[in-house]
């Protein structure tokens, strides 16, 4: 009568090749992934780069455009009518939130001293001849000047300017339409109602605007600098500064690159659920999207900068080369990225260029499921091509480059080794 053995099936894992090679595989895998983790957290530099920046950057930028929109832009007045007309123009202008009145200048000279000096942003010019001609029925033209180094005094001295010339020509409409009625005056005054509706951004803010693509850039740059620093320190650690080295347990393609990964993806999950998520609530930004979609969309938006970084990192020969080759890459990231730049006024060589890095539709798809609440099948292209980015990088660069690198170890190492048995024997000889 046949019976169940566990010693016999005890011994039949233990001398099966194939149950024996996935054991040792799982064996070295687990420790070349408590060793990456080892060196992420005894690395003051991966430290940093990892939860410092992490943790302190998104606070920064959002604290620094935490008003959302420039009030109260300091500008100067040159009126030269000195007129009741000209001086009830600069009253309404005055008390528009956009802009205050801090000065008055005799000429534009003075005031282009004034805004040279940084003591106001824009001037505001009243011709000599401005309350005549309102008297004769004529058209009058007021001068508005921004200091363009900045487009957000510009926005508000415009926008000041032009909801004040609106209402004034309204009043004096109304003063010329003699004895009309009120729905007369009210049909006079705006023959054509609209009304302004900012679609997803209700109070034009500029950190509803820009935060969230700054907060998806930050996750990439951090992962490119934090792996990139590991990767130095690596090769500096190594006799002969190769990547990996020549243990047995790095032997293995797959353990090495899977196993460095999952421990980047472990650390990087809690960290972009802070970033993306408690960051934005904690000041209040627009976050209308589905929390499911948007982890079911991140989750290939790490993966791809993960192995992304890890195809980079090949390149850093010491620790302090990644500052050098990767912290001036995020201003243009930026603007090639289509949000802060309209992405159809891009070149197309910097949008080809564009579709290398993760955060391109990383900050794309996060900012139409987080600001305008789109399922993730609206964003399913960018979401498509995240995973294509992590297949490409995964198999196809991070792989031939780590394979690269373990064939030249052994060969630096066979060398080595042949070496020294070559310089024993012309001793002994």
């Amino acid at each position: 009568m046949c019976g169940f053995e566990p010693k016999r099936v005890f011994q039949f894992f233990k001398t099966n090749p194939i149950m024996s090679y996935w054991r040792q595989a799982f064996t070295d895998w687990n420790t070349l992934f408590f060793e990456e983790l080892r060196t992420i957290f005894r690395d003051l530099g991966v430290l940093i780069f990892f939860f410092i920046v992490p943790l302190g950057y998104p606070l920064l930028y959002t604290f620094i455009y935490t008003n959302e929109v420039v009030r109260e832009v300091p500008i100067v007045v040159v009126d030269d009518c000195r007129s009741t007309q000209s001086r009830e123009y600069v009253r309404h202008l005055d008390a528009t939130p956009d802009v205050k009145v801090v000065s008055y200048a005799a000429n534009m000279s003075e005031a282009r001293k004034l805004i040279k000096h940084r003591d106001a942003y824009g001037a505001v010019y009243i011709p000599r001849d401005f309350s005549l001609r309102l008297h004769r029925g004529e058209q009058v033209k007021v001068s508005a000047y921004a200091d363009m180094s900045g487009m957000l005094y510009y926005k508000s001295v415009l926008t000041a300017n032009t909801n004040v010339s609106l209402a004034l020509n309204a009043q004096i409409k109304l003063q010329r339409a003699g004895g009309a009625t009120a729905e007369q005056q009210k049909v006079l005054e705006h023959p054509i109602a609209y009304e302004e509706v900012s679609l997803f951004n209700p109070q034009n803010g500029f950190a509803t605007f820009l935060i969230p693509a700054v907060l998806i850039l930050i996750i990439q740059q951090t992962l490119l600098l934090g792996v990139g620093m590991a990767a130095g320190t690596a090769r500096e650690h190594n006799r002969f500064r190769n990547l990996v080295g020549f243990e047995r347990q790095h032997t293995g393609l797959l353990r090495i690159v899977w196993s460095k990964s999952l421990a980047y993806l472990l650390v990087y999950i809690p960290i972009s659920v802070y970033v993306l998520g408690v960051v934005p609530h904690l000041f209040r930004l627009n976050q209308i999207g589905n929390p499911f979609d948007m982890a079911l969309f991140i989750v290939p938006f790490l993966i791809a900068c993960i192995f992304f970084a890890m195809t980079v990192s090949v390149v850093i020969r010491h620790r302090e080369a990644c500052i050098v080759l990767i912290v001036f890459t995020s201003v243009p990231l930026l603007f090639i990225s289509g949000i802060s730049w309209p992405g159809s006024a891009v070149p197309p060589f910097w949008q080809a260029v564009s579709f290398l890095f993760p955060s391109t539709f990383g900050i794309r798809g996060f900012v139409a499921i987080n600001n305008m609440g789109a399922p993730l099948a609206d964003v399913r292209e960018y979401w498509n091509m995240l995973w294509v980015q992590a297949v490409v990088y995964c198999f196809t660069t991070t792989c031939v480059v780590y394979r690269v690198h373990i064939i030249r170890a052994r060969r630096r190492t066979i060398d080595s080794w042949n070496s020294v048995k070559n310089s024993r024997r012309s001793v002994q000889s």
